[in-house]
């Protein structure tokens, strides 16, 4: 260590002597460097101090071999849409299945069939599988009116089908739009579904002629619901509220329910719903009106003509337009296939022409109004497809496009409060979209 020493001060003092301008700084770091030698050898035991303080220990180690656990699963979750090009071999290989039996599963159970009935372009289909492509579990909506999903899952190694009710979640939409050519293409431009458009020309059916009344300028607002299924819209729901100006006059309606009933009423509480309905057709156009007289096509001779012409194709269903007993089902010489409906005693309603009946429609049926009694045909005198439409009032012709039609009974006072409390809220929203119809009109 004194030799080290004795080397350091001989390299000092040779700087000092060839550089002198840097004597100061090479001091320092000379000095630090002693200084940090002096420590380190000062503090560092020997190795024979440190192998005193050393001692073996030697532990055992215990395995339980019992503490196993199983790894985690991860299911991997997928959502796809149906596409029109489509298979079912083709849906689920994009949804990551590749389990033969699972698909061989598919194909043989009758409560699955529906998946190879039902692939709509547009439907979201859900499937959960392993991380091997292992089935688990498919979601699989189906068509029609009851909002149910077809479940197929694995559970304990084996698989299992079955319907379920589809959890759908409502959220309230609001539409307007100005009528430029036809109804349907003015909910077109706004992104309003079809089925909506059909629901607001059934609440002002008896009010607005929708095959004939219809001008060009035309205002409508609708707020409705729609419903959803996983983040999808599955279908369309109720009018909540809807208002409509039609030739400069305004009709509004608002949705209502109580223990008493419930339907459609104007804001102060009338009910809208007229006992019937202007026409028997959702859409369609009229061919041949209440005339006295016309030149009949088949018999070639000038006959009155009593009700009115509805030209549509066949299958097109018609409805009754107002609550009755059917009191007539069958043919009946030049209308052909005819349905007769009574209604409160004195009004009758008469559909001829038709290709076919629903089903259950058969004499003394009670039937609702805007239920599905037949479908448009040319059975009987007809030169093509068309409805013929009579409305008799105790047996004596009407002429349904203009007769004053029955209003349904309104509200009752005790229930006026409930309904004003219940519409303030849908009415603002009609007149925020009626003020921004006006203002992108200005």
């Amino acid at each position: 260590m004194n030799n080290e020493k004795t080397r350091i001060l001989a390299q000092l003092q040779a700087v000092r002597e060839n550089r002198p301008h840097h004597f100061w700084a090479a001091s320092l770091v000379a000095g630090v460097s002693l200084f940090g030698m002096v420590a380190a050898f000062g503090i560092a035991p020997d190795s024979a101090e440190i192998r005193a303080y050393q001692h073996t220990v030697v532990e055992p180690l215990s395995f339980s071999l019992t503490d196993k656990r199983e790894p985690l699963e991860s299911p991997i979750v997928r959502e796809e849409r149906i596409q029109r090009s489509d298979t079912v071999a083709s849906l689920l290989s994009r949804l990551g299945i590749q389990d033969e039996e699972a698909f061989a599963f598919l194909r043989r159970q009758p409560e699955t069939q529906s998946i190879f009935r039902q692939m709509r372009p547009g439907k979201v289909v859900t499937a959960r599988t392993g991380e091997s492509g292992e089935f688990v579990h498919l979601s699989f909506p189906l068509n029609g009116p009851k909002d149910n999903v077809l479940v197929v899952e694995r559970r304990d190694g084996r698989l299992f089908a079955g319907e379920q009710p589809l959890a759908l979640a409502v959220q309230v939409q609001m539409r307007s739009g100005e009528i430029r050519s036809s109804l349907f293409a003015a909910t077109d431009a706004v992104g309003m579904p079809d089925s909506v458009a059909i629901q607001m020309a059934d609440i002002f059916g008896g009010d607005i002629d929708f095959h004939r009344d219809l001008r060009r300028g035309d205002r409508f607002s609708v707020v409705y619901e729609m419903l959803y299924s996983q983040g999808q819209p599955a279908r369309t729901g109720r009018i909540l509220a809807a208002e409509f100006v039609n030739n400069g006059k305004a009709f509004s309606a608002i949705w209502f329910e109580s223990k008493e009933g419930q339907g459609y009423y104007t804001a102060d509480g009338k009910n809208i719903r007229k006992a019937f309905l202007r026409s028997p057709l959702e859409f369609s156009r009229v061919t041949s009106g209440f005339t006295g007289s016309r030149f009949h096509p088949i018999l070639q001779t000038w006959r009155a003509h009593k009700g009115v012409d509805y030209g549509a194709p066949i299958g097109t269903r018609v409805k009754t337009t107002g609550d009755g007993i059917v009191e007539f089902v069958g043919k009946q010489g030049g209308y052909g296939n005819l349905v007769v409906i009574r209604h409160h005693g004195r009004y009758t309603t008469h559909y001829g022409h038709l290709n076919g009946f629903a089903p259950g429609i058969r004499k003394g049926v009670r039937v609702s109004q805007g239920d599905i009694i037949g479908y448009v045909g040319k059975s009987g005198w007809a030169t093509g497809p068309h409805l013929h439409y009579e409305f008799r009032i105790n047996d004596v012709h009407q002429n349904p496009l203009s007769v004053a039609l029955p209003s349904a009974p309104p509200l009752g006072q005790h229930q006026l409060a409930q309904f004003r409390q219940h519409a303030e809220p849908l009415t603002y929203r009609l007149e925020r979209m009626r003020g921004l119809n006006l203002a992108l009109l200005n």
